[in-house]
């Protein structure tokens, strides 16, 4: 057999008999029929929804230092520790700023860690480092900017150096005992801090609250759906407050605070405590259907408590080793930072961009990614995650006209790990509607979509597709139509949003056929390969060896982004063109490789960097411009960018150019580590040259938090094992040709198990709830549509090397042995 053909092998266990092939029958998500998929929270509790009560530390949009009580008929309570500034504010929520580090936290909430600052390091070094490489180099800047620079800096030091004396910072950490109790600590990290903590209402919602006694405070409310029922909530500290009130609202509390006038009253109480540098202050609170009595435990039970419940994060959840490994921990933890609870329809659901978005779901395209990230953490909260999208109503918004098909990706792969159906059941109808208003931006109706018109301004014209800024759009010219739309056409017909139009009608066609609409398949199916045709006749500039856009008078738009690979996330490119793609232009550090990748423009395009002027030498400041401005490569003129990464990503291992995909993700990891283990953040986006100070927009206050910052270690996380979306729904992928030394995770999951994988560069290993299933011995191998049934198995393997496999019955017995060649084999187990 010579290497790289594609053989089918059907192995036997060492010693035994020969058995019928795994895919004589159909094997069906979870191992549960289709009319039962749908309930597969009954019997995979990992799939069940909140139930009530329930007890989640940093539950409540943008208030991290805290935790969210419910009850029976939507009792609602919060406790949350407060820290006070020197010059007299109270970080209470909206807190984003003041997260020094976060984590470790538990998915399932068992336990939560986070470090909250006064500092807000809106003013760093490096912003001050900028107004001196400013003065330092003025050939480089204007007259003006040198002058103003000299101007801001005495007085921006000055505020600097005072944020800095002044600074408090507090780790506070939450432990669950049961679902109707947390325990809690706060421990001061500098000397003469003040913290309060409070007892209120999450929402507003009407309830009563007291101190009672020296350390206690009590409160109680009506169900907000169910009034006839009163929850009741205890908080007991383990020492006497140094001051203690109740107040009439929750603004009267952050008012008297402070030391403002403030009404008393009971809509919120709180313990007030001076604390000295390495002193700790514990307590419990407690949530009840009768009025709670006082907690009795000691300081030293409480910290037992919360030791035990950090030392088993990652026993309750997903976790890893490894650089890549490492990097899926820490997302697990990010991802439980923007996991939230919607209010109005009792649901959880991930907090897009701001790390604190508001209340409500974003209906925009990162809610998608957002989703995809979920599911390979916690598919509960991405289950919730989506039909909370929809109990809004509307479906994806129209205005980005990739929020469809992105909504589209996710609910499919949602129902590929999960096998819940009616997910399928609730998205199809919107998608469909949303897919058939489509052809209206078919300018001259020849199968392929134009851009829609955004208007003069230039900044906004990558919109559609949530890429503002981005220099491909900026020549486009407004074509008048008439569509149920309000914007007009333009002449630009775009590869990108082609690229979405064909994977949103090939998830359709896989929505359709699992749902049985046969004809709904074959028609969505026949627009794919419509699309596929039209891309590859019209949008291949073969001079370039590229996909570009293209103008209505059959001229080019040169700018070279890497949209020029989203042909194969939508499965349109053919795979010799597909082939040029990755090897002449991804892999060239000239436009598109080099250390940080993927830039949002080729490096060697006139569009790269261009939002500003370029200080050559300058070191860590070559794009900066002036004070709280953006820098050169802000935004979509050469940032790296997370969903574009993950969609070149995915498009690469769709196409099987796993070398390529493991390097990537790689890139795009340690990028993200380099943000998180220095910082503790996970920005928006990041500088494509290393030794830049981080972009403005990545180190503003909005965006320190941003959730589809975790896709960039979600690749990592997805190299060692993953659903394939283009694949066989029943089974999975799972190793790496390329991540550097040996990675592991454990406890993702998938179709209705928790799966462990360690990949290395000779050894590849699968567990199935923790039980060998199976190992991969002699080199490198990327597994395809693995699907098992616990005794056999189907798959395709490509290996790097001549490889052993044995597959391990999950009820023991001798293993079932195999050695494949170098290349790509079909193997039944």
């Amino acid at each position: 057999m010579t290497a790289g053909a594609l053989a089918t092998l059907v192995v036997v266990a060492v010693g035994a008999a020969v058995t019928s092939p795994a895919s004589a029958s159909p094997t069906t998500l979870l191992g549960l029929s289709p009319s039962s998929a749908a309930a597969a929270g009954a019997d995979h509790p990992e799939l069940a929804p909140l139930r009530r009560p329930f007890a989640m530390p940093g539950f409540k949009e943008q208030e991290f230092n805290g935790a969210l009580f419910v009850g029976e008929g939507e009792t609602r309570f919060s406790v949350s520790v407060d820290l006070l500034t020197k010059d007299g504010k109270v970080i209470n929520e909206n807190m984003v700023p003041s997260i020094q580090k976060l984590g470790p936290i538990a998915t399932d909430a068992s336990y939560y860690e986070i470090e909250l600052s006064t500092d807000d390091r809106v003013l760093t070094p490096e912003r001050l480092g900028g107004l001196k490489a400013t003065i330092d180099h003025p050939e480089s800047w204007s007259a003006t900017d040198v002058a103003n620079a000299k101007a801001q800096l005495p007085g921006l030091q000055a505020k600097y150096d005072a944020m800095q004396a002044g600074k408090r910072n507090v780790v506070v950490k939450y432990a669950r005992v049961d679902d109707t109790e947390l325990v809690g600590s706060v421990t001061a990290l500098d000397d003469d801090t003040s913290v309060w903590v409070d007892a209120s209402a999450p929402w507003l919602e009407p309830s009563t609250y007291a101190v009672d006694g020296p350390a206690s405070l009590t409160g109680s409310s009506a169900g907000v759906r169910d009034a006839g029922r009163t929850g009741h909530f205890r908080v007991d500290a383990d020492a006497p407050a140094d001051v203690s009130a109740s107040w009439a609202t929750l603004k009267d509390m952050l008012a008297g605070m402070v030391g403002k006038t403030a009404a008393p009253g009971q809509g919120a109480a709180a313990l007030r405590y001076e604390l000295s540098k390495g002193e700790t202050v514990t307590f419990t609170a407690h949530l009840g259907d009768t009025p709670v009595p006082k907690a009795t435990r000691s300081k030293a039970e409480t910290l037992a408590l919360i030791a035990d419940a950090r030392a088993h994060v990652d026993d309750r959840s997903v976790s890893g080793t490894g650089q890549v490994g490492r990097a899926t921990t820490f997302m697990r933890d990010a991802m439980a930072l923007n996991a939230n609870y919607d209010e109005k329809y009792d649901r959880s659901f991930v907090m897009w961009g701001l790390g604190g978005g508001g209340d409500d779901i974003f209906k925009g395209w990162d809610s998608g990614w957002d989703g995809i990230t979920a599911n390979s953490l916690d598919p509960a909260l991405a289950l919730d995650h989506v039909r909370d999208f929809y109990d809004q109503g509307g479906g994806p918004r129209y205005d980005q006209l990739n929020a469809g098909p992105m909504h589209a990706y996710l609910a499919w792969r949602t129902y590929t790990r999960t096998g819940d159906k009616s997910i399928l059941e609730l998205v199809y109808p919107y998608l469909t509607s949303y897919i058939a208003r489509m052809p209206e931006f078919d300018t001259n109706k020849d199968g392929l979509l134009e851009s829609p018109w955004a208007g003069p301004r230039l900044g906004g014209r990558g919109n559609h597709l949530g890429l503002d800024d981005s220099p491909q759009y900026q020549k486009f010219e407004q074509v008048v139509t008439d569509g149920t739309d309000n914007r007009d056409n333009t002449n630009l017909t775009d590869v990108a949003l082609n690229s979405y139009y064909g994977l949103f009608s090939e998830n359709l066609s896989q929505m359709a056929t699992a749902l049985g609409k046969p004809d709904d398949a074959a028609k969505y199916a026949a627009l794919k390969q419509q699309l596929k045709t039209r891309m590859n006749e019209h949008l291949w500039n073969a001079e370039r060896g590229l996909y570009l856009n293209r103008y209505l008078d059959g001229s080019w738009e040169p700018t070279n982004t890497p949209t020029v690979f989203y042909p194969l996330f939508g499965g349109l490119a053919t795979p010799e063109r597909a082939r040029v793609l990755v090897d002449d232009h991804l892999l060239n550090p000239d436009e598109f490789w080099g250390e940080y990748a993927v830039p949002s423009v080729a490096r060697n395009d006139p569009s790269f960097c261009s939002a500003g002027d370029h200080h050559p030498g300058v070191t860590g400041y070559e794009f900066f411009q002036k004070h709280t401005e953006e820098d050169a490569c802000e935004e979509w003129k050469g940032a790296v960018w997370p969903p574009m990464n993950a969609t070149v990503y995915d498009g690469l291992k769709r196409y099987g150019f796993d070398k390529p995909a493991a390097d990537l993700a790689t890139k795009s990891t340690k990028l993200w580590l380099t943000t998180w283990e220095e910082l503790g953040w996970f920005p928006e986006y990041w500088d494509p040259e290393p030794g830049q100070v981080i972009n403005s927009a990545a180190t503003d206050t909005a965006y320190r938090t941003y959730s589809w910052s975790n896709l960039m270690p979600l690749m990592g996380t997805q190299e060692l094992i993953a659903d394939e979306p283009w694949g066989d729904p029943a089974g999975f992928r799972f190793g790496t040709l390329g991540l550097p030394g040996t990675n592991a995770v454990d406890g993702i999951p998938l179709h209705g198990h928790h799966w462990d994988v360690s990949a290395g560069t000779n050894t590849t290993l699968l567990k199935q709830d923790g039980r060998l299933v199976f190992q991969a011995v002699g080199g490198r191998v990327v597994v395809r549509d693995f699907v098992y049934d616990g005794t056999s198995a189907r798959f395709t393997v490509k290996a790097e090397k001549a490889t052993r496999l044995s597959l391990h019955p999950i009820a023991g017995g001798k293993p079932k042995v195999v050695s494949v060649p170098a290349g790509t084999t079909a193997v039944t187990l």
